[in-house]
């Protein structure tokens, strides 16, 4: 089994991951402020195999310690969606972008990164035309700008995959009633309907469930998907 380093575990997504990779055996430590929900780590604590420290990820003398002691990092951490990040200007770039450059920046080879990039990087796309693995980053957001930096400086590193996530959806340990899927499902409940804007509009979408077992693959195949042809990294559009 492996050890990992993922900062911002206690989010939406780093809650399933924790849990799925800990379930898996694998030992892993997690740096997160656990400001948003507290609580959201609570069911892991009794796990031999589960550390939290609650730190900045922005702490680089922590960082460069734990790095030194996990082989595999998974930075999660950031300020997520277009209206937190505008309104936190300076807090978006230096936690979306400038922890992970620090981040990258303090790996060695035995270190292995995996990245998560948000499709808000490919801004609106064209009309009439999906976007794809190959198709060009364009993001108009703040957050999809930091996002996409980060995205540049992982590939910088040694050894990366990065994943470029659809819109996720799914109950989690840190739940999210604000994105879509989830939002619907809320109001149908509550409401008993569901207003749409903008029906022509089409998004892809991945429960959270899948994006964790995405990352169970990377880790068991690692070399084999930083090995393919295509210089040792895969952008994979989930």
């Amino acid at each position: 089994m492996s050890r990992i380093l993922i900062t911002g575990g206690g989010g939406y997504v780093g809650t399933m991951l924790c849990t799925t990779l800990v379930n898996f055996g694998h030992e892993v430590t997690v740096i997160d402020l656990m400001k948003y929900d507290k609580g959201s780590l609570n069911h892991l604590y009794y796990h031999k195999n589960f550390k939290l420290i609650k730190k900045d990820v922005r702490d680089i003398k922590l960082v460069r310690k734990l790095i030194r002691k996990n082989e595999y990092i998974i930075p999660l951490a950031a300020l997520v969606g277009a209206p937190l990040c505008d309104k936190n200007k300076k807090d978006a770039v230096s936690v979306n972008y400038k922890s992970v450059k620090d981040l990258v920046s303090l790996c060695s080879k035995k270190n292995k990164i995996i990245f998560l990039t948000t499709n808000s990087g490919y801004g609106v796309g064209e009309k009439n035309k999906f976007c794809d693995e190959n198709s060009p980053l364009k993001p108009i957001s703040l957050y999809g700008r930091t996002k996409c930096d980060a995205e540049n400086e992982v590939i910088k590193s040694h050894n990366f995959i990065c994943f470029r996530l659809a819109t996720v959806f799914g109950l989690s340990y840190r739940n999210r009633i604000d994105l879509l899927v989830n939002h619907f499902t809320y109001m149908a409940v509550k409401e008993k309907k569901i207003l749409l804007f903008e029906p022509h509009f089409r998004r892809n979408y991945i429960h959270v469930l899948d994006v964790a077992n995405a990352f169970i693959f990377a880790i068991s195949k690692f070399q084999r998907i930083y090995s393919a042809e295509t210089r040792g990294y895969l952008f994979s559009k989930m």
